[in-house]
């Protein structure tokens, strides 16, 4: 965890303990101001020290907490203004009013005159160049470190919010993907059963595993490669099945190691080519998969015969739709997909580079809550 992510999470949990480190801090550097020769006292140097201490935080707190929040969500900045000269002003007033009536009369040895209470008010130009640099010396410090702490407060909820947005995305896509999948391979069950087909149970046992992968296998954000092709070669053997002879079917395979992808990315694109090409071809429909992996370079295709006079709906590509959202959600700028209709083909490439930290959107992010 970062250092100032340390520190935004320890003043968020321990706000109090905080605000009382920071004050400690400053009053130990401005304690180095007084010398005993000066003051010739330790209690004197204690009373004055709380005096300028008091009156630093009053200021610090009345930028911080009341002037800048107006500032920032303000429609009428001269009303703004006009609170902070004020209260500036009343600020300064009680700091004289203190030193006279207070301070003093505990570090002085009287007798000795005081200023009245109409003279403390109206002597400005000791309230500005005296008092005001004093109590305010420490609040545009403490208004600043504030405000930077808000705004990191603002941006970790805006990437949360970005996070916790992605994740609904994807899980409302994968819930959206497997029913479409489990209805296809169920219809093609089911076609093989009104047949009394030997190989049904064949077909239940292919169907089994793959919804076992999908069902207990995917629930994280990335499964192994080698997990992903063992799917798409059981689908592919269900396939087989159905379309027995009739289709030309190639799946060619080459890795040279075993990296994380997203799951159901694959399965997908090859179900939208058996829907979209063997499914709606009535002669002898081919379908080639190519998958290859080197160097973290992933290349995926999928190239498939269809019919170039039939129109195809974007509501029948809900596939195809869904993974494309799903790519950028994950790997954002880091793949490509091409998707082209070339002569009686339709072809779509996928490139990937598995060796980008695409769970960047899935790391569990420092818990910080708003101060």
């Amino acid at each position: 965890m970062p250092l100032i992510e340390r520190i935004v999470y320890f003043s968020s949990r321990h706000r109090v303990l905080s605000h009382i480190l920071f004050w400690l801090v400053v009053s130990i550097i401005f304690l180095n101001r007084y010398t005993i020769e000066e003051y010739q006292e330790i209690d004197k140097i204690i009373y004055r020290h709380c005096y300028y201490m008091s009156f630093m935080m009053v200021a610090s707190y009345f930028v911080a907490y009341l002037i800048i929040p107006k500032l920032l969500s303000a429609k009428n900045y001269y009303l703004i203004a006009f609170y902070a000269l004020f209260g500036s002003y009343l600020i300064c007033v009680c700091s004289r009013l203190a030193v006279v009536y207070i301070l003093e009369p505990l570090i002085r040895q009287p007798p000795f005159g005081q200023e009245s209470l109409w003279e403390i008010m109206t002597d400005l130009p000791k309230l500005f160049l005296h008092y005001f640099a004093q109590a305010f010396s420490t609040a545009w410090l403490f208004a600043f470190i504030k405000l930077i702490k808000g705004q990191y407060l603002i941006q970790q909820r805006s990437l949360r919010l970005e996070k916790e947005q992605a994740q609904a995305e994807l899980k409302a896509l994968k819930a959206q993907l497997n029913p479409h999948f489990l209805f296809n391979t169920l219809n093609n069950i089911y076609s093989l059963s009104l047949m009394n087909s030997p190989i049904t149970s064949r077909s239940i046992a292919g169907l089994s595993e793959i919804l076992d992968h999908v069902l207990y296998r995917c629930n994280s954000a990335s499964v192994p490669l080698a997990a992903e092709i063992k799917l798409i070669e059981n689908y592919l053997e269900l396939e087989k099945l159905r379309y027995s002879d009739r289709l030309r079917l190639t799946f060619v395979h080459q890795i040279d190691e075993d990296l994380d992808i997203a799951p159901l990315l694959l399965l997908s694109l090859v179900e939208n080519a058996f829907k979209h090409g063997a499914g709606e071809n009535i002669g002898t429909p081919f379908i080639a998969i190519r998958l290859a992996l080197q160097e973290g370079e992933f290349h995926f295709s999928v190239i498939n015969s269809f019919v170039p006079d039939s129109k195809i709906s974007e509501d029948n590509r809900i596939g195809l739709n869904n993974i494309r959202k799903q790519l950028q959600l994950i790997y954002g700028n880091g793949h490509d997909l091409v998707v082209l209709e070339k002569d009686d083909c339709f072809v779509v490439e996928l490139y990937i580079n598995l060796r980008k930290d695409f769970k960047r959107n899935y790391n569990n992010e420092s818990k910080v809550s708003h101060s």
